[in-house]
């Protein structure tokens, strides 16, 4: 049986970034200190590096989900995740990426065997399998993340990770990575 793998969206499949650059001046200045309450923010924002390869990969050897939180006060962003899901990592029935979308609160309530997640906010510190801290010094790409969850499952890396030398082991070797 697969081991289970939640992999977060805002900041680590996607570039939250890359939709905050796209606002109008006079967008940012309505939502300055709210963001992600701008209506069609989410539809504006680009994969990070290496995470649309990574999931693929990853999903043949993990059952994987996707598991966001999605503001509250943003209705939009409920649907341009999905829209976000559907477009970047495919919506035909059968993919890797279809029906996997968990938009949650909470969650710590989610029981599974990794999380990658670059906050530890709504319940990623109370995780119950392993927290993987990405863009930390443990984790900065999704390269690094790669290999160390491949390695957990026995998996033969795929040619592309393993021609690439960010793998060091002395930093995450035997490492306590979860709470």
């Amino acid at each position: 049986m697969k081991k289970i793998l939640y992999i977060d969206l805002d900041n680590t499949l996607v570039n939250v970034q890359s939709g905050i650059d796209r606002l109008t001046n006079a967008e940012y200045r309505r939502y300055e200190k709210r963001l992600d309450e701008v209506p069609g923010i989410f539809a504006r924002m680009e994969p990070i590096s290496g995470a649309i390869d990574a999931f693929h990969t990853l999903a043949q050897s993990f059952d994987t989900y996707i598991l966001s939180l999605a503001p509250w006060d943003n209705a939009s962003a409920w649907q341009h995740k999905l829209e976000w899901v559907q477009e970047h990592l495919g919506a035909d029935a059968g993919g890797p990426a279809y029906k996997r979308l968990i938009l949650s609160h909470h969650k710590h309530l989610n029981r599974g065997d990794f999380l990658v997640d670059d906050g530890s906010a709504i319940g990623t510190d109370r995780f119950e399998g392993e927290l993987i801290k990405f863009l930390t010094p443990l984790f900065p790409d999704w390269n690094t993340v790669s290999r160390y969850l491949l390695e957990r499952t026995g998996t033969t890396p795929c040619p592309e990770l393993a021609t690439r030398s960010l793998h060091r082991p002395a930093l995450y070797g035997g490492a306590v990575l979860a709470n």
